[in-house]
């Protein structure tokens, strides 16, 4: 059958149309802009390094936690991302008492030569704020961050979750590893040199494509042709690409030490880190305490959390660990983990909370 002059002219344009629609859409994808909190909150602190961002629900019966988020080249809303994949969501709706979380700033001319020293004692501050003892929740990077704050000041930390964290950094053999370990030292003051004595988002957002060009370069546009037409894909796909095009700098000194001093030298697992005027070591940490990794995490491979079991001070009997699928990100953002998982952890923070006694 032969087809009409407008049939064969639809089949033609359709694809191109589809293509440029594509097009189009990838462009937008490769422009970050700041992606908006999915989560009601308020900003009830401004430190040079944070906000800290309130999102109780006025439930005052149990001690707060503070999520601290990841600090790796991209700002907090990979914690609060979307209505169906909001790890504060999860815990505004589990959790028994109020429920913060740390959003970092941008390093400035101000804070390039801040290191851990001073994101500690901002930590500090912020747990002080909330009433001075709290549970601490540690994302990715934020994990080494509350462990090293629960063994420098014990006392006003009544749990860890440490999820997706790298705590024994020598352990596995994930891309980082090898990229830090295979590169000089030399190499990353050049990078901080260049950016002006911080580390800039836009290098560390290279180095993280970098580590799966396919999926970064081809297999994500090839997505993205296939669904073009579908506004449910677009505007998650968008949404995502806002927050992961649109990275943070980080201030040079507290990189160049974070490389040397944990991811080269793994002192805090191995007991020589000094923090705030103390040598600090994992085995200073006695509360109880929750290890989540990734079955497929790359990033922070499942060895580098659990092995903080076999250091920790804390009783083997009040150690938790748990594996679970999917990869790195999934452990926040993912719409199952953050549906079955978190909620389990919530409860396991609120038994860990502290019972009150008669004379409180």
């Amino acid at each position: 059958m032969t087809q009409s002059p407008l049939d064969a002219m639809t089949a033609f344009t359709a694809p191109v149309l589809k293509m440029v629609e594509a097009t189009t859409e990838a462009f937008r994808l490769s422009t970050g802009k700041p992606t908006p909190f999915a989560t009601p909150n308020t900003v009830v602190l401004d430190l040079k390094t944070m906000h800290l961002r309130d999102y109780s629900t006025g439930r005052s019966g149990a001690l707060p936690i503070i999520v601290h988020a990841p600090f790796a080249g991209h700002d907090s809303v990979i914690a609060d991302f979307h209505e169906r994949q909001s790890l504060m969501g999860c815990l505004k709706q589990h959790a028994a008492g109020p429920l913060y979380l740390t959003d970092w700033k941008s390093a400035n001319a101000e804070t390039k030569d801040f290191g851990i020293d001073e994101y500690l004692a901002e930590l500090l501050v912020a747990v002080d704020h909330v009433g001075g003892r709290a549970h601490l929740i540690g994302l990715c990077q934020g994990g080494w961050a509350v462990a090293m704050f629960a063994a420098r000041f014990p006392d006003k930390v009544a749990s860890l979750v440490l999820a997706g964290a790298p705590l024994d950094l020598s352990a596995g053999d994930g891309p980082i590893k090898k990229a830090v370990q295979g590169l000089s030292p030399e190499f990353y003051r050049q990078l901080v040199a260049f950016g002006g004595g911080c580390m800039r988002g836009a290098f560390m957002l290279q180095g993280f494509k970098n580590m799966h060009p396919f999926e970064q370069y081809v297999e994500k546009y090839i997505h993205l042709y296939e669904h073009a037409a579908e506004p449910d894909f677009r505007e998650r796909i968008e949404r995502f690409a806002g927050w992961f095009e649109h990275p943070i700098d980080l201030p040079g000194k507290w990189y160049l030490q974070v490389v040397q001093e944990l991811f080269n030298d793994n002192l805090f697992y191995n007991g020589d880190f000094q923090g705030l005027g103390r040598r600090l070591s994992i085995s200073d940490i006695h509360c109880p305490t929750y290890l989540l990794a990734g079955k497929d995490d790359d990033i922070t491979p499942p060895v580098q959390v659990r092995n903080a079991a076999k250091r920790l001070g804390t009783p083997q009997d009040a150690i938790k660990s748990q594996t679970v699928p999917g990869g790195h990100v999934g452990l926040f953002m993912s719409h199952k983990t953050v549906g079955t998982v978190w909620p389990e952890i919530a409860e396991w923070v609120r038994q860990n909370d502290p019972k009150p006694t008669a004379f409180s």
